[in-house]
């Protein structure tokens, strides 16, 4: 492990940001290993964007990636992916849920893993969040042949090689264990820390998501079925 990128995207976190970005920088600098922090804005409405430049003027290990409209969070994790310049690539959410401080914990993973996912094993969210997401994880398992209680955790380190290798439709960060694992990747999930959202709000309806995420599960599921591993030596 040589550098570290953190990948998160943004829409309307204005006041979430500083705090994050100090949360991580703290973690960061324990850790022997260089880092960058990357921040996607994601067309926000709010003064996020405004934030982000002046925390990439003060610090020079934050850097931004700003899109002239809104792409949702695949497209914002694809672009985050492609500018990052670390061997490590660690996703999270801006709105403050995901603890930086589970980073070290799930690092203890990487090496044997490709990739580590994190686990929200005691949520803090609405019951009706909490019953969509046990369903919508039970479905996706058994469709896809997956073990993870917990796809949807955006607390995650990947083996950047391999996570570069996937291409980033809309809706198919949700599947990022499975397509890990396509390329060859070993995956564990490790509890993590959860809490409760302090500004802002969240930007994600139940049935919305209901609706797309089964359709990306049949685009999902079908790529699994045409996948083809290519091995061999070149003489």
């Amino acid at each position: 492990m040589q550098k570290i990128s953190f990948v998160i995207p943004v829409y309307n976190e204005e006041e979430n940001i500083p705090i994050l970005f100090a949360e991580i920088r703290a973690v960061a600098e324990r850790l022997d290993c260089r880092y960058e922090v990357i921040f996607v804005n994601d067309c926000s409405s709010d003064r996020s964007l405004a934030v982000i430049r002046a925390l990439g003027a003060a610090y020079p290990t934050v850097r931004c990636v700003s899109f002239p409209e809104n792409r949702g969070q695949s497209a914002a994790l694809g672009a985050g992916f492609r500018a990052a310049s670390g061997d490590v690539i660690i996703t999270m959410d801006a709105d403050l849920q995901n603890d930086p401080a589970d980073i070290p914990e799930l690092l203890t993973h990487f090496g044997p893993y490709d990739m580590v996912n994190g686990w929200r094993r005691e949520r803090r969210d609405t019951l009706g969040k909490r019953l969509s997401s046990r369903i919508g994880n039970f479905i996706r398992n058994h469709m896809t042949n997956e073990t993870i209680h917990d796809t949807g955790c955006s607390l995650k380190v990947m083996r950047a090689n391999m996570l570069k290798n996937i291409k980033m439709y809309r809706g198919l960060h949700r599947f990022l264990p499975t397509l890990m694992r396509l390329e060859g990747a070993k995956v564990i999930e490790v509890p993590v820390h959860h809490r409760h959202r302090q500004f802002g709000v969240s930007k994600y309806t139940n049935l919305r998501r209901g609706i797309e995420g089964f359709q990306d599960l049949l685009a999902v599921r079908w790529l699994i079925k045409r996948h083809v591993r290519i091995e061999g030596e070149i003489s």
